[in-house]
Order: C-alpha cells, then sequence, then structure tokens
C-alpha cells in the first residue's frame, strides 16, 4: 500500500528558469549598489565561469547549489580587490537578497489543489531536491510534511542517498512510495534504481515516459496516477 509520494520542486510544482532569472536580476542589482566593484568588473553570464572555477578549486561542494552560490559570490569579490573581511560580509547580505528572491514562485496550475487532495487521501508528503527552494519560504509548509535537499544530504539526485534517507525518516519500504518529478534521470530512474514508484511529470519539456510509472502533462491528474499506482501495489505484499 501506498503511504508517502514525494515531490521534486523545480520545474515539477513550478517553473524554475523565471525564478533564477529574477533572483539574479535582484542580486545584481544589490550588488551594484553595495558592491559596485562586482558588477564594473562581471556580468550574470560571467556567473557561470565563477561557479566553474568555484567547482574546480572546491569539487566536494558540487552537490551544494548553495555553497556553489556562496563561494562564487565570495571569489568574485575577492578577485575584484574587496578585502576578506568585507567580501565576508558582502557574501552573507548579497545570498540573502539571493536566496530571498529564489523562494518567490508561480506555482503551476492545479499544484496546490493536488497537494490538498493528496493529503486529504492520508498520504504523507516529502520533498526531494536537488535545488535550495524551502517548502516553508515557498508556501507549501501546511501540506508538505518534510523535505531532504542535496544541500544538507551531501549528494543530488539520481544518487541514491537522498531516496535512502527518506526511506528512513519515514520507516517505509520503496514499495510503499511514490517520487514525483520531470528530471527523467534524477527523479524517475534515481527512484526506480531503488523500488520506488514515480510518475514523470511532462509540463517543462516532454520527456521520454517509458522509464516512468506513469506520466502526466497536468498536475490535476496526479491523484489519478496515485490511484493508478495504488491498485497495481494493492497487489505486492507490504509490511
Amino acid at each position: 500500500m501506498i503511504r508517502c509520494i514525494t515531490f521534486d520542486l523545480d520545474d515539477t510544482l513550478w517553473a524554475v528558469s523565471p525564478v533564477i532569472k529574477e533572483a539574479n536580476s535582484s542580486l545584481f542589482e544589490w550588488l551594484a549598489v553595495h558592491a559596485p566593484e562586482f558588477t564594473r568588473c562581471y556580468q550574470l553570464k560571467d556567473l557561470v565561469t565563477l561557479r566553474r572555477d568555484v567547482i574546480k578549486a572546491q569539487p566536494d561542494i558540487a552537490h551544494s547549489v548553495t555553497k556553489i552560490r556562496i563561494e562564487q559570490l565570495r571569489l568574485g569579490l575577492l578577485n575584484v580587490g574587496y578585502s576578506s573581511s568585507d567580501a565576508e560580509l558582502l557574501t552573507q547580505r548579497a545570498f540573502e537578497v539571493f536566496i530571498q528572491a529564489r523562494q518567490q514562485v508561480s506555482f503551476f496550475e492545479h499544484a496546490r489543489e493536488m497537494l490538498v487532495t493528496l493529503k486529504e487521501q492520508g498520504y504523507q508528503l516529502g520533498a526531494l531536491s536537488n535545488g535550495n527552494a524551502d517548502i516553508h519560504r515557498v508556501g507549501l509548509g501546511d501540506l508538505i510534511d518534510f523535505q531532504l535537499k542535496a544541500d544538507d544530504v551531501g549528494e543530488m539526485k539520481p544518487h541514491p542517498l537522498m531516496f535512502q534517507q527518506m526511506l528512513e525518516k519515514t520507516g517505509l519500504r520503496p514499495e510503499q512510495v511514490i517520487h514525483v518529478g520531470d528530471n527523467p534521470d534524477h527523479d524517475i530512474n534515481g527512484a526506480s534504481a531503488i523500488g520506488i514508484w514515480t510518475i514523470l511529470v511532462n509540463i517543462v519539456a516532454q520527456h521520454d515516459s517509458s522509464q516512468a510509472t506513469q506520466t502526466v502533462c497536468r498536475l490535476v491528474d496526479i491523484p489519478t496516477a496515485v490511484k493508478q499506482i495504488q491498485e497495481t501495489a494493492g497487489s505486492r505484499l507490504t509490511l
């Protein structure tokens, strides 16, 4: 019997590209005022180079978009001449500007209604994300019971660690869980590899759905897909 449904967040419950674009814009507007040397020397496109340099120097943080963002800012500020103490303070403040704007998401149609429906049906709901959106700050803390992020886990999906920690947290077996996400590799293959049922969300991009247990093109159809999986799962023996 299915007892828990976990969700990816970015591009599953909302489109992430416009969110990051707006967050970067807010970041650079703040930097232009409070750290003008940074914006004199760097443009938005240069974040790619800074990111590459950070990961090359610190490969151990490659799983964490938060740590990478912080180190990008610190490196850039140091490169343009700010002292270590000033760079540290500016990095902290600039990151807060970015992360606050990063939580300003616009849900896909029926996202909250779908979650309410599943909650009312008695399912435990979780979020498993490689990104740094926060369920409480985006306005889903009343519906989603728990969240695991790659920042904290130490590995990104499709690595099994996040799924394994979720199973330990809930005390459930893989066949008692459905994972919902938009990425065929990170979400579908990652969850399937350890025996978790999957629902592929094809809203932002139309991916091959052959590996997913179910596929939906609208979030409103997820409860029906869950019901169909529940019927199939009922034939499996669970403890």
